[in-house]
């Protein structure tokens, strides 16, 4: 698929939880190591084109906590404040924004809608974990405020290869443009 023409100056690379409370467990259909690569990559390929580089990440001791059937895997009571630390892997550097979110989506009460259109940001290149959460509840949101979308597969996981592959196939088309990193960098203009 080579309709995808990136204007950089207009592009953000959205980067979701790829941070220590995270990155330790168990992600498929593409493993941590693999994500933390591609998500690096794409990151120095924007930030040398001039784009926006975004690091999210969730606060674990502050996390919103809802009355749902399957609520998320956090145990009460204070956590160390490292697990919400980005890691190094993913290639993190000074001037990249860092949002802190407190829920799945990146975009409800934080400033990342803002910090977008500061930067004059149309169009998120997003990756990260679980595909079928944060990603996704990401990229909902952000098309409910008129972002356009560039989900980045191989360089997204979930905990069960369904999820991804259910979010991939089914929600991110009608969403976004899905496509791999190789793609996405060739794209940049």
């Amino acid at each position: 698929m080579s309709d995808l023409h990136l204007v950089t100056k207009k592009t953000a690379l959205v980067v979701i939880d790829l941070q220590k409370g995270i990155v330790g467990r168990p992600i498929v259909p593409h493993a941590a190591p693999e994500i933390l690569e591609r998500s690096s990559r794409l990151a120095r390929a924007i930030r040398e084109k001039g784009g926006t580089v975004v690091y999210v990440r969730v606060d674990f001791n502050d996390f919103l906590r809802l009355p749902v059937d399957q609520p998320p895997a956090i145990p009460e009571g204070p956590l160390p404040a490292e697990l919400s630390e980005i890691v190094p892997e993913a290639g993190m550097l000074p001037g990249d924004a860092l949002i802190t979110k407190r829920h799945h989506g990146a975009f409800a009460r934080t400033e990342l809608e803002s910090l977008l259109k500061t930067h004059g940001v149309e169009t998120v290149v997003i990756c990260g974990v679980s595909t079928s959460v944060g990603v996704e509840s990401t990229a909902r949101q952000g098309t409910g405020l008129g972002f356009a979308f560039v989900v980045v597969e191989d360089a997204c996981g979930a905990m069960t290869v369904e999820e991804h592959e259910y979010a991939v196939r089914t929600i991110f088309p009608r969403l976004s443009k899905v496509r791999s990193t190789d793609q996405v960098i060739a794209a940049l203009a």
